[in-house]
């Protein structure tokens, strides 16, 4: 008998969740090809918080993906694939108000539910363990085993650990289906045709059009902040800190700006180099700039948490456009109706928390194995495809 031949796979789009499915993949056999339009992380996963976090998820699917998402990162990085790129801390929420420290406790008792070691503070001891909050703040809940991973760091690094060339500068224009209609034959590229097995399409916002899921598929734009270094400062918060805020302006029930469909949620974030980043803003927009209304309201909000950030400069801003989905969760599945191409897409922020995870899902699916986490939720097939036919 002649030795069976290697599966092939063809993954589009070098994001964090196409990084790691090439990483998975090869890592089980699969000879993989992984298509870029531009440059890996050059998207969203390049202009992320970087947040590995359970903290602002509600209770269901996305908690469950989310909890999966950091003990995998905890998994890699004692491997040593992701070795110096995680660093565990836990997420401080707080609030300001009567009522925010209402729907906090509430959510504080939901990630207890689902395991999540949580530690209210309040008095004495909220001043204790954020030193630098504002005497306005009424109470914190901790978040522990949370951790923080920068976007492109993870992309490379995941990159190098699967020995997978990026094919950049290699848009892809149209799936080119089977005869029959039931699977995909190959990719349409300015370099011809090309071909595999299997087809994994995580390509953010790119994936619309090959999916025919415009108005599904959406952009999302925030907007970013990063000062100057302030080490002592830094070294006082033990975590990101986040304003209750902020689980609001992720629920639909949020109110937006109406003349700029804009929400904020306020987090402030100490980095390893002694700086801060102050996020961010949800916007339906596809424009990568900075406001000066926008930059504004950021500010103002964060000094009012913390008002020692006054002595800092404001030495950046930027913007990210993230790929979000009409419901609110990923498509995460095999397309329907088509038998050898697997979606993974529509992440909006909660990309580098379950990007590692996508990309395992990823090759569970290929495999044939059972995936770890129940997809059901984030079925592709809750959405109608427009097929292109080659």
């Amino acid at each position: 008998m002649g030795r069976r031949q290697q599966k092939s796979a063809i993954v589009v789009g070098a994001g964090i969740v196409g990084a790691a499915a090439s990483y998975f993949l090869a890592r089980s056999g699969f000879s993989v090809r992984l298509l870029e339009t531009v440059a890996p992380a050059s998207g969203a996963s390049g202009a992320a918080d970087g947040a590995v976090s359970v903290a602002s998820k509600r209770p269901g699917a996305m908690m469950d993906a989310a909890l999966a998402g950091v003990a995998l990162y905890r998994e890699l990085e004692r491997e040593g694939v992701l070795a110096g790129l995680f660093t565990p801390r836990p997420t401080l929420m707080v609030a300001e108000t009567e009522a925010e420290s209402a729907v906090l406790d509430g959510h504080a008792g939901a990630l207890a539910n689902a395991g999540v070691t949580v530690e209210r503070h309040v008095g004495a001891a909220l001043r204790a363990r954020i030193p630098a909050i504002a005497p306005g703040v009424r109470m914190a809940v901790e978040v522990h085993g949370e951790g923080h991973a920068i976007g492109y760091q993870i992309v490379n690094r995941l990159i190098e650990a699967g020995g997978v060339a990026v094919e950049r500068a290699c848009p892809v224009h149209r799936l080119a289906l089977a005869f029959g209609g039931t699977a995909v034959d190959g990719v349409v590229t300015d370099q011809g045709t090309l071909h595999a097995d299997i087809f994994i399409l995580a390509a953010g916002a790119g994936s619309a059009a090959l999916l025919g899921l415009d108005g599904v598929l959406r952009p999302r734009k925030g907007q970013l902040l990063v000062t100057d270094r302030a080490p002592a400062l830094n070294v006082s918060l033990h975590g990101s800190l986040m304003s209750c805020g902020y689980l609001l302006s992720k629920a639909t029930t949020g109110t937006p700006d109406r003349s700029t469909e804009r929400r904020y949620g306020l987090v402030i974030d100490p980095l390893r180099t002694g700086q801060f980043l102050i996020g961010g803003t949800r916007e339906d927009r596809a424009d990568s700039g900075n406001d000066l209304p926008a930059v504004q309201r950021l500010l103002t909000d964060a000094l009012r948490l913390m008002p020692a950030l006054a002595q800092l400069r404001l030495i950046r801003a930027f913007a990210g456009v993230r790929t979000a989905t009409a419901d609110g969760l990923p498509l995460i599945g095999r397309a329907a109706g088509l038998q050898n191409l697997i979606v993974a897409t529509g992440f909006e922020g909660d990309g580098i928390c379950l990007g590692p995870l996508a990309g395992r899902l990823v090759q569970q699916m290929a495999t044939g194995a059972t995936p770890e986490i129940d997809l059901a939720p984030f079925d592709p097939g809750r959405f109608a495809l427009r097929r292109q036919d080659a």
